[in-house]
């Protein structure tokens, strides 16, 4: 116990990022918290209502997840956050001992449309899950994500859909600076705890550089690349993410808010992204879509029936150790909820496969090199139709 005891005195009290090594734009490197390392580049499986849906908490850790992303709109509904912290707090309370990070639920209420009402104030809406009345302002938002006592903490910001007029986007990403200031105000001081900024602005040049500057004026533990993958495509994400992360502090972790495919992330990371977070993994687990090294699957697609090959022959997750792609498919045709649990594993498997390949490519400046072997490898499978 002791030795326990020393261990964790040696813990940071603050949330510190070191860079280690970069190659071209991409970095790697390691943001240091009181309860742990999260190495990046980091992807960040989704949990979102405390619970990272069809797998146990001590799975995720042997995935690789440095760190979790849960929900501050679905939390804050059901079971709400005050009674989460009466219970102990959003880590007690789903059994993870690792780093959290909390969105502010600014994405989810916008993506209500009809259902909510915009003011300088924040925003007023009615839940999805029984039309009851709720207001959530950076003030709120920063109240609900210190109850749930996430390690990192995102300022409440307004994300429009693309595309849109400038005038909308500027409107919206000054609004976003203001209330990013309001949240800064609202986060005080919490040593152990982070509150990172996000900037806004489109796929405009001129905006992003406006509110990065707004953002670092106010000063923020990390930032994030807010409103993409949004409707935009690739192409033009990327086009963004060549510019859009240079404008940000080397010294700061940047996170690129729900991306993504594996062709997103990689392309993320190549242009200087650290963090990111996605439903996709464990969203595609659950329908049968599973991500390899050589594609994409469909394991209900007829051709897997008598396949006694794993899903991937170099892949070493329970699924790929112990079951056959026929067993695989026949277990998601009956809709047997192991199906789920291991398709997901699988995914979440192989997306923190990716992270610690780019975060040694970049270590040993070979990145090009991995990615160009990133790339061959996908491009001797085919992807199934759903």
């Amino acid at each position: 116990m002791g030795h326990i005891s020393a261990m964790q005195d040696q813990r940071p009290t603050r949330i510190t990022f070191s860079l280690n090594a970069t190659d071209g734009k991409a970095r790697t490197g390691v943001i240091d918290t009181p309860r742990g390392q999260i190495r990046t580049p980091a992807f960040m499986p989704v949990g979102t209502a405390a619970t990272v849906k069809a797998m146990m908490p001590e799975s995720v850790a042997a995935t690789g997840a440095d760190i979790l992303l849960g929900n501050t709109y679905h939390l804050m509904l059901r079971p709400t956050a005050e009674r989460i912290d009466r219970l102990g707090g959003l880590h007690k309370f789903m059994n993870w001992d690792k780093p959290i990070l909390t969105d502010s639920g600014g994405f989810q209420v916008m993506s209500l449309a009809g259902l909510r009402k915009l003011t300088e104030q924040g925003v007023t809406f009615k839940s999805h899950i029984d039309g009851s009345k709720h207001e959530l302002t950076p003030e709120r938002s920063m109240e609900i994500q210190k109850l749930l006592g996430s390690d990192i903490v995102m300022c409440f910001d307004e994300c429009p859909a693309l595309p849109a007029d400038r005038d909308r986007i500027a409107d919206s990403m000054r609004l976003s600076m203001r209330w990013a200031a309001r949240s800064k105000e609202a986060f005080g001081d919490r040593p152990g705890h982070a509150l990172f900024g996000i900037m806004q602005g489109g796929l405009e040049r001129d905006f992003r550089e406006e509110s990065a500057e707004a953002l670092k004026e106010i000063g923020f533990d990390g930032y994030a690349v807010g409103g993409l993958a949004v409707g935009e495509g690739q192409a033009a994400m990327f086009d963004c993410l060549d510019f859009a992360p240079g404008f940000l502090p080397e010294d700061k972790p940047r996170y690129l808010m729900g991306v993504g495919k594996p062709d997103d992330i990689v392309g993320a990371v190549k242009r200087g992204i650290d963090m990111m977070d996605c439903v996709l993994p464990s969203r595609s687990g659950r329908t049968g879509q599973v991500f390899t090294r050589h594609g994409v699957l469909n394991i209900k697609n007829a051709r897997h029936q008598d396949d006694p090959r794993p899903l991937d022959e170099n892949c070493t997750c329970p699924a790929c150790r112990n079951y056959s792609r026929a067993y695989l498919h026949h277990v998601f045709r009956a809709q047997e909820m192991i199906s789920g649990m291991l398709l997901t594993w699988h995914n979440l498997h192989y997306f923190q496969e990716i992270m610690q390949g780019m975060r040694h490519a970049i270590a040993t400046h070979s990145f090009a090199e991995w990615e160009a072997g990133f790339h061959a490898g996908r491009a001797q499978g085919d992807i199934e139709p759903l």
